[in-house]
C-alpha cells in the first residue's frame, strides 16, 4: 500500500507554497455559495461531491487513488442509495510534488473553489486556518462534527494533528512515530541487555560508551546538520526538546535558545564532541541519512534514532532500500527517554514526534453535512482496513491498529507505546525556517561550537524569523 511509504520526516515545505497568493476568482466549489450555514443542502435528495488528494492512478500514491475510486466512493454511493439519496462523487487525483499540491489547494481555497473534501499534511493546518482557507469542523458542520463515534478510536495524542488553537479542523487518517533502534548483536558484544530501555539521556550515553569499545562501530547516530534536512528536526532536535520539557512552539511563542535547547545541544556536544560517540562526517554528507541506514543494516551503528519508516521501508528484508535479512531477530527498539524521568513535556518520562495527513472539508462546499458524512465513511474502521490491505501501516484508529498490526512487533509498539506520548510540529507557515535554524544549530555543534554559542546564534536568527524577541520564549 503506497500510503505506508510516507516518511513524514522527509517533507520539506518551502516558501514557494506560502499562502500569500495572487487570487483571481475561479469557478466555485461544487457550485459555490457564500453561506456559512452548516445545514445548507442538508435535506437534498441528490448531491455531488468532489474529492482530491495527492494520489493518482498509475503514479504517485497509486494505491490510495485505487482505494478511493474502487472501494470508498462506490460503497459510499451505494450506502446513500440505500437511504433513497442519489450521490455523485468524483475523485480528482493529483500526482505532483507536495509543494505544488499545497499551492494548488491554497489557490483553490483562496478563490472559494476546489474539491469539497481534501487531504492535507498536518503541518499545513495552522497555516491554512490562519489564512481563513479552512474552518473548524464545529463551525463548518455543527454539533455533528463532535458526535462521530470514530473519535473514540483516535487517541487524543493523535488528534493533536488536526488541532490548531484548540479547535479541530479535520480527521487524522494516519501517523507515525520516532523511537530508538539498536543492534542486539552489538549490544550483546558490549555487555548490554537485549531488552534495553534507557530511562534518561545519560543511559543513552552510557550505552554509547560501552559500544565504543567495539572496533569499527559507530555507537550512536543522531541526525544533525542541514544535509539531513527535516530529519534532523524530527529524529533529533524536536523529540529531545520535548524530552527537555519544551515544545518548539507553545503558548503563542517560539522556544529560543534557553535551558531546554541548551540541554539538547549539550547532548549533541557529548555525542559528536567530548565523547566522540557519533560520526560527524555522516552529518555533513548530502546522502548521510541514507548512508546511516546502510551502516545500521550492516551492523556498523549501535543506536539509531529514527521513525517507523526505518523498520517498514528501509530495513524490510523483502523490499527495503537497505534490506536487513536479520531485522526481526537483530533489531531492538525502545522509547526515547526524557532527559530524566518525569522531566519531559507534560511531565512525561518518554517522548516522541509524529507527522501525518488529515482529511479536511472545504468551507465553501454546498453540502457540508454530506461532505462530513463522506469523511466519516472514508475514515471508518472498514474503509481504513481496506486501505491498508496487504501492507501494515499505523493508522489513526486504535481498533484497526490492533487488528492489522498484530503480526508486526515494531508497528504494534509504536501504536501502543509511542503514540500515547507523541507530539506534533506546529502547523505554521514560518515553521520550515525555524526548523532550518534548528538544523544549523546542531551543525554548529558538530563543527565544534559550544552549546552556549550555538544557542545564542539560534536565538538571534529565530528572532529575525518570527518577528522579534516578543515572539520568542526564553525557556
Amino acid at each position: 500500500m503506497v500510503s505506508s511509504r510516507r516518511d513524514f520526516s522527509r517533507r520539506r515545505i518551502g516558501a514557494a507554497a506560502a499562502l500569500v497568493l495572487a487570487g483571481a476568482a475561479l469557478a466555485g466549489c461544487g457550485g459555490g455559495g457564500s453561506s456559512t450555514d452548516p445545514n445548507r443542502g442538508k435535506d437534498a435528495k441528490s448531491f455531488t461531491l468532489t474529492i482530491t488528494r495527492n494520489a493518482i492512478a498509475g503514479g504517485k500514491n497509486a494505491g490510495e487513488a485505487e482505494w478511493l475510486t474502487k472501494t470508498v466512493i462506490p460503497r459510499f454511493v451505494a450506502a446513500e442509495k440505500a437511504k433513497g439519496i442519489t450521490a455523485k462523487v468524483t475523485f480528482r487525483g493529483q500526482g505532483v510534488d507536495d509543494e505544488a499540491y499545497k499551492t494548488k489547494l491554497a489557490l483553490d481555497l483562496k478563490s472559494r473553489s476546489g474539491a469539497d473534501v481534501m487531504d492535507i499534511d498536518g503541518i499545513w493546518v495552522g497555516e491554512f486556518a490562519q489564512a481563513g482557507y479552512i474552518t473548524p469542523l464545529s463551525e463548518g458542520v455543527g454539533a455533528k462534527a463532535d458526535a462521530w463515534d470514530g473519535w473514540a478510536q483516535i487517541p487524543g495524542s493523535v488528534q493533536q494533528l488536526a488541532l490548531f488553537d484548540g479547535k479541530k479542523y479535520g480527521i487524522p487518517s494516519g501517523t507515525d512515530g520516532r523511537l530508538l533502534y539498536f543492534n542486539k548483536k552489538l549490544f550483546a558484544q558490549a555487555g548490554l541487555p537485549a531488552d534495553w530501555q534507557p530511562k534518561s539521556w545519560q543511559d543513552i550515553i552510557a550505552a554509547g560508551r560501552a559500544l565504543k569499545k567495539l572496533p569499527g562501530v559507530t555507537p550512536i547516530q543522531l541526525d544533525a546538520g542541514t544535509a539531513m534536512g527535516e530529519a534532523t528536526s524530527m529524529q533529533g532536535v524536536l523529540p529531545l526538546l520535548a524530552g527537555a520539557g519544551a515544545q518548539i512552539y507553545q503558548d503563542g511563542k517560539w522556544t529560543g535558545g534557553g535551558q531546554a535547547l541548551k540541554s539538547v545541544l549539550g547532548l549533541y556536544a557529548q555525542i559528536y564532541g567530548s565523547e566522540k560517540l557519533g560520526d560527524p562526517k555522516l552529518q555533513e554528507e548530502a546522502k548521510g541519512r541514507d548512508k546511516s541506514f546502510e551502516e545500521f543494516a550492516a551492523g556498523k551503528i549501535g543506536i539509531l534514532a529514527e521513525g517507523d519508516y526505518l523498520w517498514r521501508d528501509v530495513l524490510n528484508p523483502k523490499d527495503g532500500v537497505a534490506k536487513m535479512r536479520t531485522r526481526d531477530t537483530d533489531v531492538g527498539f525502545a522509547l526515547i527517554p526524557a532527559v530524566s524521568p518525569g522531566k519531559g513535556v507534560r511531565g512525561q518520562s518518554f517522548v516522541s514526534m509524529s507527522g501525518g495527513p488529515l482529511t479536511v472539508m472545504n468551507p465553501n462546499t454546498k453540502y457540508p453535512q454530506q461532505a462530513f458524512e463522506f469523511m466519516e465513511f472514508m475514515n471508518s474502521a472498514d474503509m481504513v482496513k481496506a486501505r491498508t490491505a496487504g501492507t501494515p501501516e499505523i493508522t489513526s484508529r486504535t481498533d484497526v491498529n490492533k487488528q492489522i498490526l498484530a503480526g508486526d512487533p515494531l508497528l504494534t509498539f509504536v501504536s501502543e507505546k509511542v503514540l500515547p506520548v507523541t507530539s506534533y510540529r506546529p502547523g505554521l507557515a514560518v515553521y520550515p525556517q525555524v526548523s532550518t535554524a534548528l538544523q544549523e544549530a546542531t551543525a554548529a555543534i558538530v563543527s565544534g561550537k559550544s552549546p552556549d554559542e550555538a544557542a545564542a546564534q539560534y536565538t538571534k536568527k529565530l528572532e529575525g524569523i518570527v518577528g522579534g524577541p516578543s515572539h520568542v520564549s526564553a525557556q
